[in-house]
């Protein structure tokens, strides 16, 4: 199959497309800047896209089985330290989303023979803030920034439906990878010592492993009967309190230091949201798709991630 993914050299993408091309798949992936696409996976096709319109690589959906549109600017940046949501930050946030879309909206109108799937990229975000409360591909959408984002993001996508293109929503929740993304930076001040829960510990942290997030999205590629909205979350959520209290003892660290939320409110001001308030999101629609977790729970997932 060719398989064509935006936002293909981020945390998820380039390890889609890895999978893909030990499958033998054709992967095309669209950066915005594609002679500096640094980490690519050898074997990838790199072509150019402004992020915003189907100019220069719409033909490719031509023969295309699918596309994955991860693309959008990181609500959470890539450093190590989150950066503020400043109104201008937002605004390149939102748009970035609704520009992705719109660009593959373009491209498939024009295409004669037109792709059998698109999976387009969401968060559980959507859903703000609930504390314990369970939560499903049925929940309403929340109100804050994450939220809108989310919502809008998907909104962009309404339109594949009329196209008669089968579409995929995947809401994901916290991947876990070694290398990058939200483990590293949990587990520096285990590192350090100083390890422990963040702001009451109690809030939830509806959590993936990198590996089940890649299976899912091929999974959702290749089940025909499979559209709408899937959360992309493994079946036991924890709380931030258990789940330091077991890094701890895996990575054999204290894990009793707890950081107060008003030193990440009065850092970080909302974007403080990402790790102070949780949600208990389950991957209700997925599970009874028929797919099946490698990693359901949080130990088994953390001792591979580490070992």
């Amino acid at each position: 199959m060719r398989i064509l993914i935006t936002g293909g050299t981020g945390q998820i993408g380039r390890a889609l497309a890895e999978s893909l091309l030990s499958d033998q798949h054709e992967v095309i992936l669209l950066s915005r800047n594609p002679t500096q696409a640094a980490g690519a996976p050898a074997g990838a096709q790199i072509h150019g896209w402004d992020g915003k319109t189907a100019a220069g690589w719409g033909h490719l959906v031509e023969d295309a089985q699918a596309i994955v549109n991860l693309a959008g600017e990181s609500i959470g940046g890539t450093a190590f330290l989150p950066p503020r949501w400043t109104p201008a930050l937002k605004q390149r946030i939102l748009d970035s989303r609704r520009d992705a879309a719109n660009a593959v909206i373009e491209a498939i109108k024009s295409a004669r023979q037109k792709p059998k799937a698109v999976i387009q990229a969401s968060a559980i975000g959507y859903y703000g803030p609930h504390g314990d409360e369970r939560l499903t591909e049925e929940s309403t959408a929340g109100d804050d920034f994450p939220a809108r984002v989310c919502f809008e993001w998907e909104k962009a996508a309404d339109a594949l439906g009329k196209l008669g293109v089968r579409c995929a929503v995947i809401r994901t929740g916290l991947v876990l990878d070694r290398h990058e993304g939200v483990l590293p930076r949990v587990m520096l001040p285990f590192k350090l010592f100083a390890g422990g829960p963040l702001g009451s510990g109690k809030q939830f942290m509806s959590w993936i492993h990198i590996a089940d997030q890649i299976a899912a999205i091929r999974f959702l590629i290749d089940n025909a009967s499979t559209s709408g909205v899937y959360n992309l979350t493994a079946p036991n959520p924890v709380t931030n309190r258990g789940f330091a209290t077991l890094l701890g003892r895996i990575m054999r660290r204290p894990a009793f230091v707890p950081a107060p939320s008003f030193v990440f409110h009065l850092a970080f001001g909302e974007v403080a949201t990402i790790v102070v308030d949780g949600q208990r999101v389950l991957p209700e629609r997925l599970t009874k798709a028929g797919f099946q977790f490698k990693f359901s729970a949080l130990e088994p997932a953390l001792r591979d991630l580490l070992s």
